[in-house]
């Protein structure tokens, strides 16, 4: 069957709140540098309030991928939940407003959209404090079959495992999926996604799922060792594919036997790392979607990832269609 689009992702939708900070601060606010952490909406309210100026936009992991597939020019759909208020409309919007498909009808009398404090250090390195709020809202009744059936690939974002509800609109997604016989990719999101869900996440991995996306803490704290070799080598095991990305060392590609080792693409100064692994899978899946080889996928990752963490945000500020074509990818 033909596909609709080329990759329905389901995620945590966010709105992200990005603004400088120094290690001091993160400090102070008894931070964990460079971690994802979940707050309830008291402790954001005095956070942000605490914060330097910044800059709002749509956001949440998938929805970052999503945008990066449209930018390409590839086809996209999102399912992800939001509430009617400000926030939320905001970010209907947007991701109208990018070209990707999004129907999910908003949240009326729950919890406010979920927005997502991130610290930027003066090293780009972001700390991310994440209030879920209507985002754990999902249910399975929000994922149509006419959208994951319709996606050449189905992007799962790892963030889900932690709200119940949401969990198992992700375990409907997967398993319309698989039924239609599309493509399940999984991003594992953070190591502390990892370590909260090891044992639900190894099983869905190895029962569900064709692609794994993660960076290198992700992939050793999933597999417990040090040992990023011993690591790879048994993700290659349970997985079609994985890209594992590793900063400046750039990625390692894995599918049966073969290694493809990509280089980061150069990028002159790191502002903000934000975003970079989800513009990385963007790359990567618009290139797996069209029918590229492996090599040229990582590369349009590579690409992605340096164009985002060049600028504050989560999202590209210029055509990857055109940077790709300037790149000759």
């Amino acid at each position: 069957m033909t596909a609709l689009y080329d990759v329905a992702a389901i995620g945590n939708a966010i709105v992200d709140v990005i603004a400088p900070a120094t290690d001091e601060f993160i400090v102070a606010e008894g931070l964990d540098k460079g971690a994802m952490t979940l707050i309830d909406q008291a402790r954001g309210e005095s956070l942000y309030g605490r914060m330097a100026p910044g800059m709002e936009t749509s956001g949440g992991s998938a929805g970052n991928t999503v945008a990066g597939v449209a930018s390409f020019g590839g086809r996209a759909a999102y399912l992800g939940k939001v509430a009617d208020d400000q926030l939320g409309r905001v970010f209907i919007h947007d991701t109208r407003a990018i070209g990707v498909s999004y129907d999910v009808p908003p949240l009326a009398g729950g919890p406010a959209s979920g927005r997502c404090l991130i610290n930027v250090t003066p090293d780009g390195q972001r700390t991310m404090c994440t209030f879920l709020g209507a985002s754990t809202e999902l249910t399975p009744d929000d994922v149509k079959p006419e959208v994951v059936e319709g996606a050449a690939i189905v992007y799962l974002e790892g963030y889900l495992f932690d709200p119940n509800e949401a969990r198992r609109a992700f375990a409907k997604a997967a398993g319309l999926a698989r039924a239609a016989g599309r493509m399940i990719a999984i991003t594992l999101s953070d190591a502390f996604v990892v370590e909260r869900h090891r044992e639900a996440l190894m099983d869905f991995i190895e029962t569900q799922v064709d692609l794994v996306f993660a960076n290198e803490a992700e992939i050793t704290s999933l597999f417990r060792t040090s040992d990023f070799d011993a690591a790879i080598t048994a993700m290659r095991e349970r997985v079609q594919v994985a890209a594992v990305t590793r900063s400046e060392k750039g990625s390692v590609v894995l599918a049966g036997d073969q290694t493809h080792l990509i280089a980061a693409a150069p990028v002159e100064k790191v502002v903000d790392t934000t975003g970079a692994g989800d513009q990385y899978a963007a790359g990567f899946l618009f290139g797996l979607a069209s029918g590229r080889a492996l090599p040229i996928c990582g590369g349009l990752g590579s690409l992605a990832a340096a164009e985002v963490i060049s600028h504050y945000g989560p999202r590209p500020q210029v055509s990857l269609k055109a940077l790709a074509a300037e790149k000759g990818l």
